[in-house]
């Protein structure tokens, strides 16, 4: 079955650090967009941080704290976490989108706006991630 995976979410103090990893369970996964979201309830989901085979972007919220990357042997998506604040937590989720979807250079067209083929996005189930002061 084609599916992600998170892991790595936790409590920690504000100002300490988490790596969340994220496995992809198909072969064709460096064909793929992925980005990392984030959630709290009662408001929208929001994107984090997104990579494709041109580079990398972040929202303005996590710039030079978060840093996302992959690994293509190992088929999984990373983002390390660092100075975290209380207003990081929330259930973090991966997710992936064919790069066939995507204007070339566009990942903030999804990430940020969401502005693609819905039903080509595939999620992870989130794992929680929370910060106290």
């Amino acid at each position: 079955a084609i599916q992600l995976v998170e892991s790595g979410g936790g409590s920690v103090e504000a100002g300490g650090s988490l790596r969340l990893s994220c496995v992809a369970s198909w072969h064709t996964y460096s064909h793929y967009c992925m980005a990392w979201f984030r959630q709290v309830p009662g408001q929208k989901r929001e994107g984090v941080a997104a990579i494709d085979s041109d580079g990398t972007s972040y929202a303005d919220s996590v710039k030079d704290r978060f840093t996302i990357s992959r690994d293509y042997d190992k088929n999984t998506l990373y983002l390390q976490m660092n100075g975290l604040k209380p207003e990081d937590t929330a259930m973090y989720y991966c997710a992936a989108v064919p790069s066939f979807a995507l204007s070339a250079g566009d990942l903030d067209s999804w990430y940020l706006t969401r502005q693609v083929d819905r039903r080509l996005e595939i999620w992870g189930q989130g794992t929680l991630v929370n910060v106290s002061t």
